[in-house]
């Protein structure tokens, strides 16, 4: 991972500190149902603020399409930051502009104030220079704590970096330290779980992790194409018959890379997708012709479980099953609950991410057992599939052009 600057050792007393957080939470008739984004991004804006910053806060929210819409503001949120950091917080319902200039104006040491959303404005998602210009007029440093937005080129993300001394908030610090512990520099053997529907969604993903993994574990529906490509029988299972060819590739490379490559031995199926529907276990290759694989068999969990034994390092992508609906979450949760175990006892470092498997590893009661588990959704993936991040290589770059390094 390419060197980045952080916010130690610099000067921020009195100066108009820009900070991109990512304060996209979920809001339900107005009210905010999940506040773990808040308060991941809390210790950056809590530390600056000590430290004599006049903090202003970029985010965006929602998909607004550039245009202003009341119900996508930022205000409400503004309002719970300043529960969460405990100090004043103050709301412009801008983010360029007179307004803007006046409220940064008006600040003293320690404050922090939000600007409005970043989407209600057509410059944002096209990374337009004058924006980008218009956006860094108002700091003397740029601090981008939005690991989670990093994978997007956007004026707040990249282009303001172009135009102000940049560096990493405290949470894109930990999240890039815990990404390069994880892959770039890990403690081997190291292990992946990949999960998930299809393999033609993770087919980058899948071809970078087996550079660097020591054992791969295919779980999810995205096993039942591998198993059906090796001619067992899946019934009914979700698979991709086009992609069978590109599973047999998969395996042939991970076996010339000394990849173990590790696929379900028995499954958990049923003739109904439905929660608690009737369920039968049954080994791969005796899946009947009408039922279809929901979750991975008691054998399969086994086997996780002893090979989890013997790795120190695991990165998770992708539930076991349709975790969703009881009983078919039961190999994700025992999986997950024995990586915890090992995760406490100091045997397993874990790094987790994506949307369903950070739902999975909450409904498994382990969220917050784990190493580190990233929220960062499509920056995650991005970070997997081994791309260049676009917020991340800002931060280098943009410090070269201005002189920095």
């Amino acid at each position: 991972m390419m060197a980045f600057r952080t916010i130690d050792g610099v000067d921020v007393r009195g100066k108009r500190v820009l900070v991109r957080a990512d304060l996209n939470v979920p809001l339900h008739d107005g009210v905010i149902t999940d506040t773990t984004r808040i308060e991941r991004v809390a210790p950056t804006l809590s530390e600056l603020a000590e430290k004599g910053a006049r903090v202003i806060v970029l985010s965006h929210f929602d998909r607004p399409k550039g245009q202003v819409v009341p119900s996508l503001s930022l205000r409400p949120i503004a309002e719970k930051l300043g529960q969460v950091l405990g100090r004043p917080v103050s709301f412009v319902g801008d983010c360029v502009g007179p307004n803007v200039e006046s409220a940064v104006s008006h600040l003293d040491d320690g404050d922090v104030l939000v600007l409005e959303n970043t989407r209600f404005y057509g410059g944002e998602e096209a990374n337009d220079p004058e924006f980008s210009k218009a956006l860094a007029q108002n700091g003397d440093i740029f601090v981008n704590d939005a690991f989670s937005t990093a994978h997007r080129a956007h004026a707040s993300t990249e282009g303001v970096a172009r135009h102000l001394p940049s560096f990493a908030g405290r949470l894109m610090q930990a999240e890039l330290g815990a990404l390069s512990a994880a892959l770039e520099n890990p403690e081997r053997p190291v292990g992946a779980i990949i999960g998930g529907s299809k393999i033609s969604t993770k087919l980058d993903l899948i071809g970078n992790v087996l550079e660097k993994v020591d054992t791969l574990f295919i779980t999810g529906a995205m096993a039942n194409t591998f198993l059906a490509a090796e001619g067992m029988n899946v019934g009914k299972s979700l698979q991709e018959a086009d992609m069978h060819e590109t599973a047999r590739q998969i395996a042939h490379q991970a076996q010339e890379k000394g990849c173990e490559l590790i696929l379900p031995v028995d499954a958990v199926v049923a003739r109904e997708f439905r929660a608690n529907a009737p369920s039968e276990v049954c080994l791969i290759g005796e899946v009947p012709a009408d039922a279809m694989i929901l979750d991975a068999g008691p054998r399969t969990v086994e086997l996780i479980k002893d090979r989890l034994a013997s790795l120190k390092t695991l990165v998770w992508n992708g539930p076991l099953g349709a975790f969703e609906m009881p009983p078919f979450d039961r190999a994700t949760v025992e999986v997950a609950q024995e990586a915890a175990r090992l995760t406490e006892q100091g045997k397993l470092r874990t790094v987790a991410g994506g949307g369903d498997t950070v739902s999975a590893l909450r409904h498994a009661g382990v969220a917050d057992k784990m190493t580190y588990v990233s929220t960062a959704g499509g920056a995650f993936l991005e970070w997997l599939e081994g791309k260049m991040l676009p917020g991340i290589e800002v931060l280098h770059t943009a410090g070269q052009d201005l002189g920095l390094d």
